[in-house]
């Protein structure tokens, strides 16, 4: 009766802390998706009325990639803090900033009402936003990862990933609500009410947080930690001097959906109304629903991770969008709601949930506890800023300058995951690793306290 009690309590544990970091990253992609409707349909009028119509809207969207630029800072940072005091309190100040840089900006004043202050504190509030989000991922994927049983690391991590689309289809659908409340005064008072309502999902989130326990690799490798004259080592310099190979491999892992994900649905939105000259609506149908199906997929391959590895559940994802990158831009440049629909199903169904999913269970694996948070922070927000921030404004001057033509695209997203698919293929399987052993690919063999005896080589 006690054994089946501590299990039932075991298991308890887990589904909290599961919940916990997946309705906070719910949360924290709904902000920011909130934040970017609102930057593509107002913030020029709001928020930089002096400048030029056409300006105006490039400094609107301007401000939304303002976010990107803090990401690997807020990595470094809560990295560095959740490696040193924990997960859960790290994770907790991360959400806590996300949620009240978005209620802040959801009472701003205007330009009208305080002229040049009102774009700078947007700008402010954007940057606390991507500190925020830079340090909330890492977070939410080793909690997660880390309360798993071994044998479902893979599932249980990527119940995480599924916040980027869960919180885009929530994020839209307040912004929709808001704007049939509100009508012709949606640029009034309408589009403060989504960055409003966040305040009453962030309550909801932060009680849930705070209920969640501690990871318990943490607490053991807290207990067993070597300490240097009293003073723990810094994460950063630990993961730069033994664990280089481990972060390289994590950053690159990355190139196969970093950029195309933004590719394939905030690109698409652009080019549909704009090059292709069809229903706005096309555009929204077809991210609404690639959404939801890469919502529903993302658990079943991480599942799958766990059954075949980390490895062959990835490098099939990258495959595929490497194979299937001309048939899916074909189905767009069709120029219909059913082609452009299946075409980005097609990617955010297969192959994008096919590489997303294994990776905070396989980032997890790389890195002993000690850098864990830092190691899988940094290596998955570094592609952010290089990939994601800039893809979109890339590709449309790439479709500009080559006249219409799809190639220049179908050419980027197979490079892109072409050097993931290398990356990866040279990594050792992780799915068998132990947790509190750490790392299989240290960047020079060392027999410690936290490395196994025998370590297969890159």
């Amino acid at each position: 009766m006690t054994s089946n009690t501590s299990a039932l309590t075991a298991d308890q544990v887990r589904r909290k802390t599961l919940i916990s970091g997946t309705i906070g990253a719910i949360v924290e992609w709904y902000e920011y998706t909130v934040y970017a409707t609102a930057a593509a349909l107002v913030f020029g009028d709001v928020f930089f009325p002096d400048l030029a119509p056409g300006i105006s809207q490039i400094a609107a969207l301007a401000s939304f990639g303002v976010g990107f630029a803090a990401r690997p800072i807020g990595a470094y940072v809560a990295g560095n803090l959740g490696d040193r005091l924990g997960r859960k309190s790290t994770l907790i100040l991360t959400f806590s900033i996300m949620s009240t840089a978005t209620a802040l900006i959801g009472i701003l004043p205007t330009y009208a009402q305080i002229g040049f202050w009102a774009p700078v504190l947007l700008s402010v509030l954007r940057l606390a936003q991507g500190f925020a989000v830079g340090g909330e991922w890492g977070g939410a994927a080793v909690i997660a990862v880390e309360n798993a049983p071994k044998n479902r690391r893979g599932l249980f991590g990527s119940w995480p990933q599924i916040g980027v689309s869960a919180g885009l289809l929530l994020g839209t659908a307040a912004v929709s609500l808001s704007n049939a409340i509100s009508g012709d005064q949606f640029a009034v008072w309408g589009w403060r009410l989504p960055f409003l309502f966040a305040v009453v999902l962030a309550a909801v989130g932060l009680w849930i947080r705070l209920s969640a326990t501690e990871s318990p690799a943490f607490i053991e490798a807290k207990k067993n930690l070597e300490l240097e004259n009293g003073t723990r080592k810094a994460p950063l310099a630990e993961l730069l001097r033994s664990h280089r190979r481990s972060l390289l491999i994590a950053v690159f892992a990355r190139c196969a959906e970093a950029g195309n994900y933004y590719l394939l649905t905030v690109f698409v939105l652009s080019h549909v109304s704009t090059t292709l000259d069809v229903p706005r609506e096309y555009g929204l149908t077809a991210v609404l629903v690639g959404s939801a199906v890469n919502i529903v997929a993302i658990p079943v391959f991480g599942r799958l991770s766990d059954t075949f590895g980390r490895k062959k559940v990835f490098l099939f994802g990258a495959l595929f969008i490497i194979l299937s990158a001309w048939p899916i831009f074909t189905l767009i440049a069709i120029g219909t709601e059913w082609s452009i629909t299946f075409g980005v199903s097609l990617f955010l169904g297969l192959g994008h949930a096919a590489v997303y999913a294994p990776l905070p269970a396989f980032y997890c694996e790389l890195f002993p506890t000690m850098v864990r948070y830092s190691g899988i922070s940094i290596g998955y927000q570094v592609m952010a800023i290089i990939l994601a921030g800039f893809t979109p404004a890339v590709a449309a001057w790439l479709v500009m300058a080559s006249g219409g033509s799809m190639w220049p695209l179908i050419t980027m997203v197979v490079v892109t995951s072409t050097i993931a698919l290398v990356a990866v293929l040279f990594a050792p399987e992780t799915k068998d690793v132990d947790l509190s052993e750490g790392t299989p690919v240290p960047s020079r063999p060392r027999r410690t306290h936290d490395t196994p005896v025998s370590t297969p080589r890159v």
